[in-house]
Formats: C-alpha cells, sequence, structure tokens
C-alpha cells in the first residue's frame, strides 16, 4: 500500500521528541507541511483536510513532536525572515 501525503510528510519532516511535552502546535505543524509540501513540489492540501487526516495519525494538541530536515528549514525562514 502507497504512503498517502501525509504519511510522507510526517516521517520526512517529524520526529518524535520525548522530550517536549506537547511538541508542535497546530499553527506550526500545517506551516511544516505547507513548507514539506513547497520543497518536494506538492500541493497542499486545505487545512481542514490535513487536520481530518492528522486526527487518524497523531493526537494535535500533544503530539511529541519536532520538525526535522529541509521543511524544518525552510519554514524556520519563512516564519523569521530577519535571520537571512
Amino acid at each position: 500500500m502507497a504512503n498517502s501525503q501525509f504519511d510522507l510528510f510526517l516521517h520526512e519532516a517529524t520526529c518524535p521528541d520525548d522530550a517536549v511535552e506537547a511538541g508542535l502546535s497546530r499553527d506550526r505543524l500545517y506551516g511544516l507541511y505547507t513548507s514539506w509540501c513547497f520543497i518536494n513540489e506538492q500541493r497542499p492540501g486545505p487545512e481542514p483536510q490535513f487536520w481530518a487526516a492528522m486526527k487518524h495519525r497523531i493526537n494535535p494538541k500533544h503530539n511529541s513532536l519536532r520538525m526535522k530536515g529541509p521543511a524544518a528549514a525552510d519554514y524556520i525562514i519563512a516564519s523569521y525572515p530577519g535571520l537571512v
């Protein structure tokens, strides 16, 4: 069975981090997803579709996830343009 876009996103752009209790906020997780889509030349799904898919994969409020990879760098640069 092929992995969905959402499964690939979680695998490539996030990783579990037991040191954090809540993990990524809803805004940061969706922003990371849109950065991942941009880098991978994928069209991001609308936010309601994203959250409908995520509720079957993670707990959006307490996901214990952190960012990783190129999507994390893209998201951080886009979120904090004063860094560059």
